[in-house]
């Protein structure tokens, strides 16, 4: 498919609390490297600001990041800060709080409930705000989350968080935390090649809900934060060739047909790739070929 002057509006839009955004956005996370968790070679900074400017001009208005996204010499938050500073009245960044990494790049212990403050002090000195849009809780294992999302609740009360999250989480927990503040978006690990129960569950859940439902690692696949797999099922080659397609535009088409409230946040360092990656909000898959990849098994692709 030709992707010259396709804009993140051919997606159509999707409201997060009061914020409206294009469905196809962009995922921050690779930035800052080309290793797993940027714990490798430091991006190129002049190139990671052209992604994001270009973003920005191709009507990208929803931005994923955190300020655990960072290597050696790179941070997404101040990369982000840099290239779109000061930001358009439209633009929303999601920010994730909950893991943790300590100056050297090494995990360290998942935050506890008084540490949420902290975390979402650094996005907002990284990103030069005074509130966050979204904060996403990310689940590190807990069995409940009611404290840690109530934790953040309060800083909502308080004005530093406009809007809240959930990331990594069950069906259970979704009611948890509703039961303590509103969600209105979800980000779980959800794909093609990736397809659990408990997420499908989720994922159902958010559209009966009006909940924005945001899969990471759509066109990652089994590689996840390497970036995008060069492993794909035979269907799904097909149905690129029938659209003169690439596989991840596919793949990205297949995620946003699973129901109007599915969001996109394809993650790219390089500017070259970023129109495709957009360009795949304009691509319709008709229901032979969504029925075909839906019978794709997991990791088949």
């Amino acid at each position: 498919m030709t992707t010259a002057k396709i804009t993140a509006d051919a997606a159509g839009t999707w409201t997060i609390g009061d914020l409206s955004v294009h469905r196809v956005g962009f995922g921050a996370m690779r930035l800052t490297g080309s290793a797993a968790f940027h714990l490798g070679t430091p991006s190129d900074r002049a190139r990671s600001i052209a992604v994001l400017r270009k973003a920005a001009g191709l009507g990208v208005n929803h931005i994923d990041t955190a300020a655990f996204y960072f290597s050696s010499l790179r941070s997404a938050n101040e990369l982000i800060n840099s290239a779109l500073s000061p930001y358009p009245d439209d633009l929303l960044i999601a920010t994730k709080v909950g893991p943790f990494r300590d100056p050297a790049g090494e995990w360290g212990t998942p935050a506890r409930p008084e540490d949420l403050r902290g975390h979402v002090e650094e996005n907002l000195r990284q990103l030069g705000r005074d509130h966050l849009d979204l904060v996403y809780l990310r689940r590190m294992g807990q069995e409940s989350i009611t404290e840690h999302f109530g934790a953040l609740a309060e800083l909502r009360e308080a004005g530093l968080v406009r809007h809240l999250g959930l990331s990594g989480v069950e069906p259970r927990h979704l009611a948890e935390a509703r039961a303590v503040a509103p969600v209105v978006s979800v980000q779980n690990r959800y794909g093609l090649g990736e397809r659990p129960p408990a997420t499908e569950e989720v994922l159902r859940l958010c559209g009966e809900l009006d909940i924005a439902f945001v899969p990471f690692y759509a066109v990652a696949g089994e590689a996840g934060p390497q970036g995008a797999t060069t492993a794909h099922a035979d269907a799904l080659l097909a149905v690129a060739r029938a659209h003169d397609a690439s596989p991840a535009q596919v793949r990205l088409a297949w995620s946003l047909a699973r129901g109007p409230h599915v969001l996109a946040i394809p993650g790219i360092g390089d500017p070259d790739h970023l129109a495709e990656n957009v360009a795949a909000g304009a691509l319709r898959l008709d229901d032979d070929q969504l029925a075909r990849l839906d019978g794709v098994p997991p990791y088949a692709v």
